[in-house]
């Protein structure tokens, strides 16, 4: 056997560790040789680290994702900063070092997301910069009856407000300044969009917070009710953006579908089931993680010191299939 193949931590699925059994093992060619191995562990795990291949470059992490995902997505309707390294390759979130990210799933907001993600560890923190990853099966199981219930009814609306000078410009968000061809997008993807002057854009949506796996057919907890919450951010961003914005004005914030406010009770709760289910590990330089996008959430941890951290995406899923 070239590679070795265990969990993270005895016991517990997530994630999978794979780890060269013998020297001078190319992981990319590796893994040409063996993507529907890499898709059944993806399946049973959420998350796969490959540790110890060697892999130093943008290009080597690129022509991996395309040895197990194909082809590249573009990051489109966008909600945190990000930078371009080559193609579509991406630095992770571009978010102040001392602020953790809370879980979440990549794209959930939208109706197309990447079933796959990919993470690279080019320069790995001198301290903290974890990336947390959850497995939303398991959140949905932590997750009350009745809550479920009242989701699974209703789903979940989400509100953003393009301000300019304050946060993601809506020209960066979705990659044009044609007006035109926002609404368009908006049209198509069923997101609802008022101009507010004459550079100030709002836009709302109403998604499902469940959604079915394409292959395995599991009912998965995917959203991002509880990451867009205002409520949900840093304490002192929390109260800074409460007392610069009215309520409606807020950069993001959630409600549940039919309008009304998700109780703090229930935001807690949601919370609580993501971080109950959070796993940490140490980045390494040279790791690959891979996730299923649907059924891991990931986040991160505060950090000191560089980190660069690599991000790609591929295998775009539509709410209508």
């Amino acid at each position: 056997m070239a590679i070795k193949a265990e969990p993270l931590n005895a016991g517990k699925l997530l994630p999978l560790v794979i780890t060269p059994a013998i020297n001078n093992v190319n992981l990319i060619a590796w893994a040409n040789d063996n993507r529907e191995i890499i898709d059944r562990l993806l399946l049973k795990h959420g998350g796969i680290l490959f540790r110890g291949f060697g892999v130093k470059t943008p290009k080597e992490f690129e022509e991996f994702i395309r040895a197990v995902g194909g082809e590249l997505l573009e990051y489109q309707e966008r909600s945190s900063p990000r930078s371009k390294v080559d193609g579509n390759i991406y630095t992770s979130t571009d978010y102040p070092a001392d602020q953790r990210i809370f879980l979440h799933n990549e794209n959930s907001y939208q109706s197309v997301w990447p079933l796959k993600i990919f993470f690279f560890c080019d320069q790995a923190a001198k301290e903290g910069g974890e990336t947390p990853i959850a497995d939303c099966r398991r959140v949905l199981e932590r997750i009350r009856p009745d809550i479920r219930q009242r989701f699974a009814e209703n789903g979940w609306m989400y509100v953003r407000n393009f301000e300019r000078g304050f946060g993601l410009d809506w020209k960066v968000v979705f990659q044009t300044s044609d007006k035109a061809a926002v609404e368009g997008h908006c049209q198509r993807n069923g997101i609802l969009l008022e101009w507010k002057g004459e550079d100030r854009l709002k836009i709302r949506a109403i998604r499902p917070a469940l959604s079915k796996h394409p292959r395995t057919g599991e009912m998965i907890w995917f959203n991002h009710a509880t990451f867009f919450h205002v409520t949900t951010l840093e304490p002192r961003v929390r109260d800074g953006l409460l007392l610069a914005f009215e309520e409606e004005d807020l950069p993001t914030n959630t409600y549940y579908g039919d309008g009304l406010p998700i109780e703090p009770s229930v935001l807690e709760e949601l919370r609580e089931a993501y971080c109950r289910e959070s796993v940490l590990f140490q980045w390494h330089e040279g790791d690959i993680l891979l996730l299923d996008n649907m059924l891991t959430a990931h986040g991160r941890s505060p950090y000191i010191g560089p980190r660069r951290i690599l991000v790609g995406m591929s295998e775009p899923v539509r709410r209508s299939e």
